[in-house]
């Protein structure tokens, strides 16, 4: 894996960037995506992009259950409307945690939820201190504020390396204004443990605030991993955000949250300006009480994701481990060249994530969608991972 070892302190514009200048592109050109956010796909018509196979944006194929589409139609009648019934959303997402009310802070999606973290506890030449490659919404807030970034390399093993951010965080007391962690990790997949989560919180000063980014909760089966909402019980420092993009499949629809302290959750009001549309909230309220489909869709995801994984490997790809609804395979080449290929073939795949250029995220889709994605790989590589593929990035 191709990785640094030196700690990375910016203001942050996306180390994207930087590997497209370190090959003659500048950040406006048209292969540069901004970090953070899913890619979008021009087209002509509305055919074109439904005939595309999308395996780029960790979405859910299938879409809301048919409970959420019957509360979220049900609520058209409050368009024209403020002050509307929204189905006690707030309260139900606080039940559903063991939380109160004053504990949840609703937005449209949890990548807002990230964003008004980095204002609200970030200022003006204070840091952030995470990883790199991960998800970078808080990396771009902190970058429009005049922040700085101090993001660690991954382990060689694609793990966040817990010890190291808190030295890192130790060192760098005073100017340290939050420490934000995926997990599992975006784009890697992989989950920290329960373990390292507390020796995260135990082994920085309590003061410093701590955003646990869980979009991925919902499919996670390693035992070791447990949620960090009963910190936010303890009345810890502690940020996790949600989403219902994923699992529930509403990433059209954005509805995402946060649980933490009242104080906290105060102070991120201030920057909350409460975009949440009545179908969302209706449809939120109908998903958390559907877990039968819940269960079916982490359930059809995991099996998929895992048979596509194991004859990847049995191609000879090295894969990583993954409790998430993608995963990422060592190309053995620039991820952005077999991005081409596939894109050639009318599928969709993730981009870059320097410096694991030679990884490509892949998404899970239906089970068709997946057999279309390994007929094209074996087309782009039908050797196999070759003995000289496999010797670069490693």
């Amino acid at each position: 894996m191709a990785m640094t070892a030196d700690v990375t302190r910016r203001r942050f514009m996306g180390s994207a960037a930087a590997a497209l200048a370190a090959i003659g592109l500048k950040p406006d050109s048209k292969v540069w995506a901004q970090p953070g956010r899913a890619p979008t796909f021009p087209m002509s018509r509305d055919d074109e992009y439904d005939s595309l196979i999308k395996l780029a944006s960790n979405e859910n194929p299938w879409g809301p259950s048919e409970a959420m589409m019957e509360a979220m139609n049900s609520a058209w009648k409050y368009s024209n409307r403020y002050g509307y019934p929204d189905g006690n959303v707030r309260e139900v997402i606080a039940e559903h945690h063991g939380v109160r009310p004053e504990n949840i802070l609703l937005h449209a999606g949890s990548a807002e939820t990230l964003r008004v973290a980095g204002l609200t506890f970030l200022g003006h030449d204070e840091k952030v201190v995470g990883v790199e490659p991960t998800f970078t919404t808080v990396y771009q807030a902190a970058s429009g504020i005049d922040a700085d970034v101090v993001a660690l390399p991954l382990n060689d093993d694609a793990t966040q390396n817990i010890d190291e951010m808190i030295r890192v965080t130790r060192r760098n007391y005073r100017d340290v204004g939050m420490v934000y962690l995926c997990n599992p990790n975006n784009p890697t997949g992989i989950t920290v443990s329960s373990h390292d989560v507390q020796k995260l919180l135990d082994g920085i000063p309590e003061d410093i605030p701590v955003l646990i980014d869980e979009a991925y909760h919902h499919f996670i089966m390693d035992p070791s991993y447990a949620t960090a909402v009963p910190y936010v019980k303890e009345g810890r420092k502690v940020l996790v955000t949600r989403t219902f993009s994923k699992i529930y499949g509403m990433a059209g629809m954005r509805l995402g949250y946060g649980i933490a302290p009242r104080d906290m959750i105060s102070d991120m009001r201030r920057y909350t300006t409460g975009t949440v549309n009545a179908l969302a909230k209706w449809g939120g309220v109908a998903a958390l009480a559907d877990t039968e489909t819940e269960h079916w869709v982490r359930d059809e995801t995991i099996r998929v994701r895992e048979e596509t994984r194991e004859a990847l490997i049995e191609m000879g790809f090295k894969v990583l481990p993954s409790d998430t609804n993608f995963f990422m395979v060592h190309t053995g080449r620039m991820a952005s060249e077999v991005r081409g290929e596939f894109r050639r073939r009318n599928i969709a795949v993730g981009r870059d994530f320097p410096p694991m250029l030679d990884y490509l995220r892949v998404s899970i889709s239906t089970e068709e969608d997946m057999d279309k994605f390994m007929e094209a790989w074996q087309e782009i590589f039908p050797d196999g991972m070759t003995a000289d593929a496999g010797t670069r990035g490693n």
